[in-house]
């Protein structure tokens, strides 16, 4: 089936498309893809059983109604297409934002400030790879005036793949750092791949935005004629723990809910595009300061005497020392503790990094610091390493942590909410 055929019964079907059928959507298109471990082509019959409009497939199954089903080459590459039939036909600008460490926070700041003034959509959770962004597309309301898109990568080609789906008219890349040295090798390859959203933006004549903080993206900016820079030089820093408290250069005031220097570059990202857009800064300072950190990033927990910063949704050795030095900076009136656990998919460099972050640690005058993981149990042969999270939530229900800053940072699979939840039911 034709692309645009297929957008038709995708308006017929409301503008709803779903992939799973744990989380039905009565009338919607139901697209069949597959991954390691699953096929969901099996799923197809089930999905017309809980009332989906059509299926779309790739294996021809005999059981499924013919006016029900759509027989493709490739369910994923046409849920691709859709997406970008779709984005082509809306009126929406396209943010994209890129980028090794920040995304997330980047574009939550973003759409607040964004949504102040204009109708935003923006990419739900972490859906920021080659599945995540057709589907955040495909979800956007008809009258979305500007859609805030987050790039994510593992591996190269996957920006420029990004790129084609969504066509973004706009472009950030918050840093470069040693994000998924697995699959890249260097920080040099991890900034080429990046680029691959600002060549897209030079190629169709879009608007980047640059953070001139980083050496690699302000090499890029060359490149360019129309562009934007962003930096932490926009304010003068009043406080950058527990919370943020800014001025910036036209005399406003910002305070946010989020700490650390990486995070003000965040705050600087959302105020600049903001003001590109004409959003008075004053509602800008306003929305940054309605935003609270959740879902384990950059996110403080009082719990009676202990002051926890929960910012273990992911981790690379970028991200672990700004989060080291939140914890650095904070007032010396009560313990400091550094909960660590292993950085995921830096390959050969896992060893080396694993190391120098721990160092780091014991250099920043931290008073405890645990680590968990087997890679930190290569580096760390005291009595404060762990090898697997669950020795660590034995060793704290036995000793309780009382009067502390607790920093608990992390990749997303050493499951660090465990641990909290031991800490807070512990004291």
């Amino acid at each position: 089936m034709e692309i645009a055929k297929l957008y038709e019964l995708y308006k017929l079907s409301n503008y709803k498309v779903y992939t799973d059928t744990r989380n039905p959507i009565k009338g919607a298109l139901f697209f069949a893809l597959q991954g390691k471990g699953f096929n969901g082509n099996l799923f197809a019959s089930r999905a017309l059983e809980q009332g989906a409009s059509f299926v779309i497939v790739d294996q021809k199954i005999d059981s499924l109604p013919a006016e029900k089903t759509i027989l493709c080459e490739n369910v994923l590459k046409t849920l691709q297409d859709l997406a970008n039939f779709y984005r082509k036909n809306s009126s929406a600008k396209i943010v994209a934002i890129g980028g090794s460490n920040g995304k997330t926070t980047s574009k939550e700041l973003l759409n607040k400030v964004l949504s102040a003034k204009f109708k935003t959509h923006a990419t739900p959770g972490n859906y920021n790879n080659h599945i995540g962004l057709p589907l955040t597309l495909l979800s956007m309301p008809r009258d979305t005036e500007i859609a805030i898109v987050e790039f994510g990568t593992n591996q190269k080609g996957d920006i420029s793949e990004l790129c084609q789906i969504a066509e973004p008219d706009f472009g950030v890349i918050t840093n470069i750092g040693k994000e998924h040295l697995e699959g890249f090798g260097s920080e040099e390859a991890i900034a080429k791949e990046e680029s691959s959203l600002f060549d897209f933006l030079l190629k169709m004549k879009g608007v980047p935005f640059i953070n001139q903080d980083d050496k690699w993206l302000c090499s890029m900016s060359k490149r360019f004629l129309d562009f934007r820079f962003f930096s932490v030089s926009d304010f003068i820093v009043e406080s950058s723990v527990p919370q943020i408290k800014l001025k910036s250069m036209s005399n406003v005031s910002y305070m946010s809910q989020l700490a650390g220097i990486h995070n003000i570059s965040n705050i600087a990202l959302a105020r600049a595009i903001g003001v590109y857009f004409g959003v008075e800064e004053n509602i800008i300072s306003d929305s940054i300061a309605n935003y609270s950190p959740t879902n384990m990033r950059s996110q403080w927990i009082n719990h009676k005497e202990n002051l926890i910063y929960m910012d273990a949704y992911n981790a690379n050795p970028s991200s672990m020392e700004a989060a080291l030095l939140v914890l650095k900076d904070l007032p010396n009136d009560k313990t400091k503790i550094a909960i660590l656990g292993d950085m995921f998919e830096l390959g050969d460099y896992s060893f080396t990094e694993h190391k120098s972050i721990y160092e780091m640690a014991k250099g920043l005058s931290i008073d405890k610091i645990f680590t968990v993981g087997k890679e930190f149990s290569k580096v760390n042969f005291s009595n404060t390493s762990f090898e697997e999270t669950i020795d660590l939530k034995n060793y704290i229900e036995k000793n309780h942590i009382h009067n502390a800053y607790i920093l608990l940072k992390g990749s997303r699979g050493m499951k660090l909410e465990e641990v909290l939840e031991k800490i807070l039911k512990s004291n």
